[in-house]
C-alpha cells in the first residue's frame, strides 16, 4: 500500500494545466487536476461521455455552463451530467487550484 497527497508534488512552474490519472477501474476514472490561471480555450466546450463529479480542494475557479456561471471555492463540489456542455472560464492566477475529478 502506498499513500499519496493531493497537494504534494505540484511543479513550481505550470505552463499547462496538470492532469494526472490517479485511479482507473471499470467505468470509473479519478483525476487530479492542478490549474494556476488556466482556462478553457476560447469557444471550447467539454461535452463528455461520462458523468463527472468535481471537488475543488484548493483555490478558486469559475465553471461556465450554457445557461449559468458558477464560482467555486475550496470545499465546493458539483456533479456534471454526461453531455452537459461546460468550460473552465477562470482559475486563480495567484495560487494553485487543485481539483479532484471523478468520471463515472
Amino acid at each position: 500500500m502506498v499513500t499519496a497527497n493531493l497537494f504534494c508534488n505540484i511543479p513550481a512552474d505550470l505552463p499547462e494545466e496538470l492532469v494526472q490519472t490517479i485511479v482507473v477501474a471499470d467505468g470509473l476514472k479519478i483525476e487530479r487536476i492542478v490549474s494556476k490561471g488556466h482556462q478553457s480555450k476560447q469557444d471550447f466546450w467539454y461535452d463528455q461521455e461520462q458523468n463527472e463529479w468535481v471537488f475543488l480542494a484548493r483555490g478558486e475557479a469559475r465553471l461556465q455552463f450554457q445557461d449559468q456561471t458558477l464560482h467555486l471555492k475550496a470545499g465546493d463540489y458539483i456533479n456534471i451530467p454526461a453531455h452537459q456542455k461546460h468550460r473552465v472560464e477562470w482559475t486563480n492566477p495567484d495560487e494553485e487550484t487543485v481539483w479532484l475529478a471523478i468520471f463515472y
